[in-house]
């Protein structure tokens, strides 16, 4: 079994039996949808294969290799009239260099439209015995004459352009730079190259020089910027038809693993335990409200399906580090004011991110000069794939949550440098972690929690009621991927655990422990305590109060429940810990029996 990690290119991945989930059934679809559209998605989402897959199907030179290539896919059996009735242009602005001044971006945008026009007349010389004219340095004349040449040949012409909007989203992990700002401004504003670039393809299709255009791209981030310079182009991402065009179904990722489960020789539960791994690190995705069905990014579940099959074992890191920088996205949304509170707000499952609408057109000013409220930094988040629908509440506005574990890494690995980024701070974290992961020992991680946390956390802009404040703690500085599945506010047994740490199945051959946390908090008032009195009072003694034992009493009653449905669950595999935590005006935490260990759950 092949997997086609990393490749995007269709005729490789026929050609040489990768594995190919088909999608060429929405080709009727997409094109009784528009003849100028413009797919969103997030970054390594397949956009360019599908990109290539429609270059394939369209373009005229491939004709003699329409039943070799589609052969037992779907349109093979039910073609559109217009399968290889185009001559097809690509053009990729990933590949423009968007640094440097405004003239030397210009100059690159020109030469890759150049350079595109060039692939174009070695690709189509038997249409073309007298190539096209390229004008050097001005893409935009050497457009005009493509288009016009090719009108005359009585054939249509579709453009294809990915990463339409990669000039505005280099801006991002730059931060607020004001010499970038000016150059993209330069390419956007008035006359400038970029919107005269997309003014030049609205007149080609007005004039009947360009038939059709498909666009992807990340974010809308641009169409305000481009505005009346090109005002035609209609996003498709939010349609039924398209919901999952780029992305895999969980029935689809089963069927996967049955055949890697019967090459491997795994039994039924083993499929299973790779099935659960995979919804939730890579599930989650919600591109159309009303469609209930979730789906997986491509290119993290080709990841995981390429260590699977090579090793029988899922990869150690279960994040890609080609989508580890998609931290810096996440890092520009938390330098915007107040952009670390709705960071570490998107981190409550009880209380997801809700929006009226999303925006789905703003520009790069908006994006670096305007009043950013929450709905704006959250639909951004949606368009970087850092969150995803779940829904509408009871006021009809959308929820936006976080769409699986690996993501939740990100912002917690934000969360984490942001507050705890000295190196003395990082290695204790780790021995207190460690020494908790093995034993469950919490005196350590409590002790570090308390002074070195809690301070730096009630200080910023990221509180709410204090228990989400405790839980939020605990869960980035226990945080880890490595070796657990971790859920705040999962369900089990009819009830919502406020932390629950899995070991991932792969990591069981260790000696590590399951655990699973509950939080309480009270105030020092209702304990008769001052702050001076707080401070100085032992572990002990506060866990003996009897309105600190009614807390903690309440959160084992709790912990039992969930536990006993995570041992019918898991069964001997669990080698699980309980630990009811009760935290004392965001400044003291005590634990089970007077402070010093927490519950075990009992063997029956």
């Amino acid at each position: 079994m092949q997997f086609p990690y990393g490749i995007a290119d269709f005729r490789k991945i026929r050609q040489q039996v990768y594995f190919y989930q088909d999608r060429t059934d929405r080709i009727h679809a997409i094109e009784n949808m528009g003849d100028q559209l413009l797919l969103l998605r997030p970054r390594r989402f397949g956009k360019s294969l599908w990109l290539s897959t429609l270059d394939n199907y369209y373009s005229i030179d491939q004709a003699d290799q329409f039943d070799a290539l589609f052969g037992d896919l779907a349109i093979w059996r039910n073609p559109t009239e217009r399968h290889n009735q185009y001559f097809v242009l690509r053009w990729n602005f990933s590949e423009v260099a968007a640094t440097g001044t405004a003239d030397q971006i210009g100059q690159a945008l020109h030469r890759h439209i150049n350079a595109c026009v060039d692939r174009f007349n070695q690709r189509y010389a038997l249409w073309f015995p007298d190539p096209i004219t390229i004008i050097p340095g001005d893409g935009v004349a050497t457009f005009h004459y493509l288009t016009s040449a090719v009108a005359a040949t009585g054939h249509p012409l579709y453009l294809l352009i990915d990463e339409y909007d990669n000039f505005a989203n280099e801006l991002m992990p730059r931060g607020h730079r004001a010499i970038d700002e000016d150059h993209y401004r330069a390419l956007v504003h008035g006359e400038g190259l970029l919107k005269t670039v997309f003014k030049s393809v609205k007149s080609a299709s007005e004039e009947g020089r360009l038939d059709r255009v498909f666009i992807t791209g990340v974010s809308p981030v641009v169409l305000a910027d481009l505005s009346s310079g090109y005002n035609v182009v209609e996003l498709i991402g939010h349609l039924p038809a398209v919901a999952d065009l780029c992305g895999f179904t969980t029935d689809e990722i089963r069927g996967v693993l049955e055949q890697l489960g019967s090459f491997h020789g795994w039994d039924a539960a083993r499929q299973d335990e790779a099935l659960d791994t995979m919804q939730r690190f890579y599930n989650g995705y919600q591109f159309n409200e009303d469609d209930a069905h979730r789906i997986y990014n491509p290119t993290l579940a080709l990841y995981f399906f390429k260590a699977l099959y090579e090793t029988g074992q899922p990869p150690r890191n279960l994040l890609d580090v080609n989508l580890a920088m998609d931290r810096n996205r996440i890092e520009y949304i938390a330098s915007l004011p107040h952009g670390d509170s709705v960071i570490a707000a998107a981190l409550n499952d009880a209380e997801p991110l809700t929006v009226q609408l999303l925006a789905d057109r703003f520009g790069v000013k908006d994006m670096l000069e305007a009043t950013k409220d929450q709905a704006f930094m959250t639909s951004l988040l949606y368009y970087l794939g850092a969150l995803t629908l779940a829904g509408r509440d009871d006021f009809g506005e959308l929820r936006l949550v976080i769409p699986n574990l690996v993501i939740r890494r990100l912002y917690i690995d934000r969360i984490r440098d942001a507050l705890i980024s000295s190196y003395d701070d990082q290695q204790l974290r780790q021995r207190a972690t460690q020494q908790f992961y093995r034993s469950g020992d919490l005196a350590p991680l409590a002790e570090f929690i308390e002074t070195r946390y809690l301070p730096v956390f009630d200080n910023r802009d990221l509180r709410w009621n204090n228990e989400l404040v405790v839980k939020t703690a605990f869960l980035v500085t226990l945080f880890s991927d490595a070796f657990y599945i971790m859920d705040s506010e999962e369900a089990i047994a009819r009830g919502y655990a406020d932390l629950s740490m899995i070991l991932r199945p792969d990591m069981r051959q260790y000696r590590l422990l399951d655990h699973l946390l509950e939080f309480k908090t009270i105030s020092a008032k209702d304990l008769g305590l001052n702050a001076a009195q707080l401070a100085d009072a032992s572990r002990e003694t506060l866990a003996a109060h009897p309105k600190v034992q009614e807390k903690l009493v309440e959160a084992r009653q709790q912990l039992n429940r969930y536990a006993a449905a995570l041992q019918e669950k898991y069964g001997a595999r669990l080698r699980l810990q309980t630990h009811a935590v009760v935290c004392i005006d965001l400044v003291r935490l005590v634990w089970g029996n007077n402070g010093v260990r927490s519950c075990l759950l009992r063997e029956e």
